[in-house]
Order: C-alpha cells, then structure tokens, then sequence
C-alpha cells in the first residue's frame, strides 16, 4: 500500500436498501467467499457498473448522466480506488 498520504477518506452512512431475498442471500454467499462485508461488495459492484463496459449496460445517454453526477456530487475515485478508502470516524456522539 502507498504511502497514507495517498488515502481517499470516505464517509459511510446507513441506507434503508430494500433487496430481493434470494439475491441478498447470493450476496452475502459472495462477499463471505472474498471475506468481505456485504457493503464493501456492495460498493465494488457499484464502481464497476460505473465505470468501462459494464456501464454501457445503462446506455450512452445515463453514461453521461452519471458521470456529471459523479462530478456534482464529488466522487472523484474510480473503481480501483477502493483499497485506499479510509473511513473517517464517526462524530462523538453527545
């Protein structure tokens, strides 16, 4: 791993995701064969349907329309950026 200077800090927050239950169960059986969690797949399989020929499978014109939201929104990281994500801590709570 590069030096921590070249980490990307992120923030993770809770999401009120609602999934079919035979493909979560494929999920988690996944993420459990790559001993990751179902969020850190969850993110890979989103970077890839972002980014190259998988994202063609949203058509040209969403292609562009997610990279200007890509832009909007500052997710300047692509899909082999993962591994330097660095989750910020949580605020203390009061």
């Amino acid at each position: 791993m590069p030096a921590a200077a070249s980490r990307i800090p992120i923030t993770r927050i809770q999401t009120g995701l609602r999934l079919e239950k035979r493909m979560v169960k494929v999920l988690k059986a996944v993420a459990e064969y790559y001993d990751m969690s179902m969020s850190a797949l969850v993110e890979e399989i989103v970077l890839h349907a972002f980014e190259g020929p998988g994202a063609f499978a949203f058509g040209k014109p969403a292609v562009k329309r997610i990279r200007e939201f890509r832009r909007l929104y500052g997710m300047d990281y692509g899909v082999h950026d993962s591994p330097r994500f660095a989750e910020k801590p949580a605020p203390a709570r009061r």
